[in-house]
């Protein structure tokens, strides 16, 4: 599959059902979940940062670290890839665009701009300067002629700031300025989830799921959401197993932590097949 029909396949995702896009690390996790059979894989900031030993910030993984990062998964597998690409690596609205340009050249069939300061003590742009944000990234993208779905997050739960109403009027704001896919991490419950969804609709809404809620992707389909993303859980998943493992023989000089292990024989053999399958 091309480039181009990766974003065509992306884009008709998009306009009808739901669909899970899960958040693979590094090459040899997107190839397994394209084995699984989902449709379209996801970038994970925090998995990404995770993987080459730093913290999840735009300060510790710049934008040139994340562009490599997203163009590896992008080139992992034929299945369309959104990238995380957190609050574009700038401020003005001028050097979001220039960065979203970048981000579209590694073959992204989408990408997110999130409103998210990194400022504690304003963790949120205003709204005008979000909106014109997201009008640059719009206005980047429609300039560069490719297909790529903008995905506008709106942060405000994740920054302590859990107001519904105004997480809706920046999804609102958000798509009156181009983004095709809507956004609202740390949104829990199916109240929550239908309320955006219906405030923003037609536009279709991505959920950020956790064990937490409780809801299975057959609950979030009943509620309008268009698609499904995991975020570093998968990430944060392995991490637990080998931090487990790891504490357990540094402390108790114990290896019980091993039973869980995938086989050898399991895992290679995926990779074996799935190189032979590559080549043909």
């Amino acid at each position: 599959m091309s480039i181009s029909q990766a974003r065509a396949t992306f884009r008709q995702l998009h306009d009808s059902g739901c669909f899970v896009i899960p958040n693979p690390w590094d090459v040899g996790t997107a190839r397994y979940l394209r084995y699984c059979g989902f449709k379209a894989l996801a970038t994970t900031s925090s998995g990404a940062a995770f993987s080459m030993g730093l913290p999840d910030t735009d300060w510790a993984v710049t934008r040139d670290m994340m562009l490599a990062h997203i163009r590896t998964i992008v080139e992992a597998t034929e299945l369309p890839v959104n990238a995380d690409f957190e609050s574009g690596y700038a401020h003005e609205p001028e050097a979001v665009a220039e960065s979203v340009r970048l981000c579209v050249e590694t073959g992204v069939a989408g990408l997110s701009i999130e409103d998210a300061t990194g400022d504690k003590s304003k963790p949120l742009y205003d709204l005008g300067t979000a909106v014109a944000r997201m009008r640059a990234a719009r206005r980047a993208i429609d300039q560069s002629g490719a297909d790529v779905i903008l995905v506008g997050r709106a942060e405000c739960f994740l920054v302590g700031r859990p107001d519904l109403d105004e997480t809706i009027a920046r999804l609102d704001a958000y798509a009156s300025a181009g983004a095709d896919c809507l956004y609202a991490p740390g949104i829990r419950t199916a109240e929550q989830i239908a309320a955006v969804v219906k405030a923003v609709a037609p536009k279709p809404v991505n959920v950020l799921m956790s064990a937490a809620t409780g809801l299975t992707v057959a609950d979030l389909a009943g509620l309008g959401v268009r698609r499904i993303s995991v975020g570093g859980a998968l990430a944060r998943v392995a991490w637990g197993a080998f931090m487990r493992a790891a504490r357990e023989i540094a402390t108790e000089g114990r290896f019980d932590a091993f039973a869980d292990a995938v086989p050898m024989a399991e895992i290679n053999g995926f990779f074996r097949d799935d190189l032979k399958g590559r080549a043909g």
